[in-house]
């Protein structure tokens, strides 16, 4: 299928590389290293996520997903990457979603990175990639994060890539199945 025809082109590459990384539109030829270091991370990643459907690893879900990745890069809502050594080796991944146009000129940031990947280096890298092109390409004003008070690792990568932490939101994301509080972070253009 290689990379998913139709996705719209505003304004945005579909490949972002530099410093030995790449961040691409994830494809379904993805589909096995996707599953593999999503299942083999797992019991690292719930904590931080929305609960896994039970379908949530199989091909069929993975094209769900593709699908619905193309509609929201066509009407310019989300871009999802997925975070690549420059060889091809899938480390995680990153989305600008919930992209808001007209007097705001936003997006949230959301992200990921396998468990043996973590820790290394790899998101920071993924941001310092990202953030320039969502800025200069995309014409964003504000990137906005939201991350758990105990998820020190998610705390410390917002600030080390400039984002400022404004306040608390009360029971805000529903993750692993309970309602959880998340500090609001946001890095401005300027």
């Amino acid at each position: 299928m290689g990379i998913l025809s139709g996705f719209r082109s505003f304004d945005t590459p579909k490949l972002i590389s530099g410093d030995g990384y790449v961040l691409r539109f994830p494809v379904i030829d993805d589909f096995p290293a996707w599953a593999h270091m999503r299942q083999a991370s797992r019991r690292f990643l719930e904590p931080w996520e929305p609960s896994w459907g039970e379908d949530d690893l199989t091909l069929s879900s993975f094209r769900q997903r593709l699908r619905r990745h193309r509609e929201l890069v066509q009407e310019d809502l989300a871009y999802p990457y997925f975070l690549l050594t420059a060889d091809g080796g899938l480390l995680g991944a990153v989305t600008l979603s919930n992209i808001r146009r007209g007097i705001a000129q936003m997006g949230t940031l959301g992200y990921w990175v396998g468990e043996l990947h973590a820790r290394q280096g790899h998101m920071t890298a993924a941001l310092r990639l990202l953030l320039p092109h969502a800025f200069d390409h995309l014409h964003l004003h504000r990137v906005e994060a939201a991350c758990l008070p105990r998820n020190v690792a998610s705390i410390r990568l917002l600030e080390r890539c400039g984002f400022e932490r404004e306040g608390m939101a009360r029971e805000y994301l529903k993750i692993a199945g309970q309602w959880e509080d998340h500090i609001l972070f946001a890095k401005l253009r300027t």
